[in-house]
């Protein structure tokens, strides 16, 4: 792993898999760390900044961060417990070693504009010579650079952003990279820390002691926050390190939650699903406040109501209704899509996206799932203010006036609107929510009207949602294709997990969409989305699946999918957006639905188990 094939074409050799990565992050944004010990996706400063490391995007082009040991070597790769702390360890014929890679919590300070990254290298045992490489590539490596030497400290400056890399170790120019070998003895350390300079931030050494202390607080800061958490069911570490890596996608200066840290990541090797997810979907956002609520992560979830209220109030306006699906991590509504073509994609799988035409779509679910969010929050956490009622009434009439037309669903198909049936689930879920603030309390409201509104949509989806051809509840109206996506069906209350309609539309499900627990969106051949390609199961859904069975009273069926889905994470517990029929992670990652639907199911399958 790790070296080119050796006819210089492009090929998997050159690349790690996406789930041999681990993560770690600052609240503003992330760096994926491989086994290896290479840094090769970082954008410095915010999530969806343009990349300084994107070799996992392109290996001779993207740009990395290398640091291992400089001979061979096997790894392991681990988390410091209850943090997002990342650790490496080498183990060599002559000792042991470990990179230990974390980023330090600031708060509003200037040295939050530091954005300092640390990578602390420490011989365990015996002694280990080391080398490392730092090659940033600016702009998705579409800018040149020039390295300046000041010291002992290395200057990469580019015309939109500077970096500074300051080593206890003596660091050697090679053409615009720096680079370094050193040999450790058992108990020694050399430390690495870069740092975006400019402005009121000028490059600052980083002495081995200083690095101790930011490593003992960045712990505490992780640990601090996670004893939050009221989870204390089976699958303790499962839940955490889901809820850790949520917060990891949170971005503090707003309170905006990303679907996932990473763009063009492909969901089949090869193809063109590839998308950047970097950006606030208001479905997956608000699906991440109702996991973290669930725990007691209460000020995350006020943050991003807080976002809502900045950013995406219904008096906006929009094309496709009062809101877009998606949103920048600073409320922005314009996320223009263009293609990288210099960069060759993930193992060859072209075109690199940056932005998404997603965000013109009409996507009518998105409007159950911020309410509900919303109803969750003001019962949970905090009662919601009378300006945002008056935007839950506006939201909710507009509901009212356009929930009966097509749209393109929650899957963002680019084949054409349909009738989709989750769409017309959460329209309902929408109005039944804020009609249950209104009647809880007291709340003005056109309540006749909604009322009206919400039994129109459930007499329509039971009557042309229903298949008696398939006795099964469908994707669309009038139409015979399944979808996962009516798991949510039971899960939103729209229908008892006990119905007679849903017990046979399980069965169905199972019998088509599933895989040994692991559950497909829909058949792209049955219902085409408008792309080439077939796609890997989306786990998602297999999460869903888990939490439909537990409420169906098939606890025993549900535990074992569940244990299932939990042999499909990697190495340190997290999920890419799907699985591939030969169980690869695929697909953006780490992907926040997937990891808020492995703590709800974890959630009620331990409230069913006693």
């Amino acid at each position: 792993m790790g070296e080119a094939p050796s006819d210089g074409t492009s090929g998997g050799s050159r690349y790690l898999p996406i789930a041999e990565h681990g993560l770690i992050g600052d609240l503003r944004s992330v760096a994926l760390v491989g086994t290896d010990g290479t840094i090769d996706w970082y954008c410095c400063g915010a999530f969806d900044a343009p990349s300084v490391f994107a070799s996992i995007l392109d290996a001779e082009r993207g740009g990395s961060f290398r640091l291992s040991a400089a001979g061979p070597a096997k790894t392991k790769q681990f988390y410091f417990p209850d943090t997002n702390v990342l650790i490496t360890r080498f183990f060599t014929e002559d000792g042991v070693g470990e990179v230990q890679d974390f980023m330090p919590i600031r708060g509003e300070s200037v040295e939050a504009e530091r954005h300092r990254l640390i990578r602390r290298v420490v011989c365990v045992r015996g002694s280990v010579v080391f080398r490392v490489r730092v090659a940033p590539r600016f702009d998705f490596g579409a800018q040149e650079h020039t390295l300046r030497m000041d010291g002992d400290v290395a200057v990469f400056e580019s015309p939109a952003l500077s970096l500074a890399l300051t080593a206890t170790v003596p660091l050697e120019p090679d053409g615009p990279d720096a680079q370094a070998e050193f040999k450790l003895a058992e108990g020694e350390s050399a430390v690495f820390a870069l740092d975006q300079v400019g402005g009121d931030v000028s490059p600052r050494r980083c002495p081995r002691m200083e690095a101790e202390e930011q490593f003992d607080a960045t712990v505490k800061y992780w640990r601090r926050w996670l004893s939050q958490s009221r989870y204390r069911g089976r699958w303790r570490e499962m839940v955490h390190r889901s809820a850790l890596t949520l917060k990891l996608l949170t971005y503090a200066p707003t309170g905006a939650i990303v679907a996932a840290p990473t763009t063009s990541l492909p969901e089949q090797p090869g193809g063109e699903r590839n998308w950047d997810y970097r950006y606030v979907w208001v479905r997956d956002a608000a699906f991440c406040v109702y996991a973290l609520l669930r725990l007691g992560f209460t000020s995350e979830a006020e943050a991003f109501m807080n976002f809502v209220t900045r950013h995406i109030s219904p008096g906006d306006g929009h094309a496709s209704g009062p809101l877009q699906i998606m949103y920048g991590i600073d409320g922005r509504t314009d996320l223009t899509e263009c293609e990288l073509g210099h960069l060759e994609g993930h193992e060859g799988s072209a075109p690199v996206r940056v932005g998404n035409a997603a965000a013109e779509q009409l996507q009518l679910d998105i409007y159950g799932a911020l309410i509900d969010s919303i109803y969750l929050y003001d019962k949970w956490a905090r009662p919601i203010s009378s300006a945002q009622w008056d935007d839950v009434c506006a939201l909710v009439d507009w509901v009212c006036e356009h929930w009966d037309q097509p749209d393109e669903g929650i899957w963002e198909t680019r084949g054409g609107r349909k009738n989709f049936l989750y769409s017309r689930l959460m329209c309902w879920v929408a109005i039944e929510r804020a009609i249950r603030m209104a009647n809880r309390r007291g709340l003005p409201a056109d309540l006749p009207r909604w009322q009206a509104c919400r039994d129109t949509i459930y007499r329509r989806i039971h009557s042309r949602g229903w298949s008696e051809k398939r006795q099964a509840f469908t994707q669309y109206e009038d139409g015979e294709v399944l979808d996962a996506a009516v798991l949510m069906m039971p899960l939103t209350k729209f229908i008892a997990p006990t119905d007679p309609k849903w017990l046979s539309t399980l069965d169905a499900l199972t019998d088509e969409l599933v895989s040994d627990s692991l559950v497909y969106r829909y058949d792209p051949e049955a219902s085409p989305d408008g792309l080439r390609g077939d796609e890997g199961t989306f786990s998602i859904c297999s999460y869903w699946y888990v939490e439909a069975m537990v409420h169906a009273g098939r606890v025993d069926e549900a535990r074992l999918a569940f244990e299932k889905m939990l042999t499909y994470a990697n190495h340190l517990g997290l999920y890419a957006e799907e699985i591939s029929h030969t169980g690869e992670q695929q697909g953006n990652f780490p992907q926040a639905f997937t990891h808020l639907a492995l703590i709800s199911a974890a959630f009620n399958l331990d409230r069913a188990l006693g």
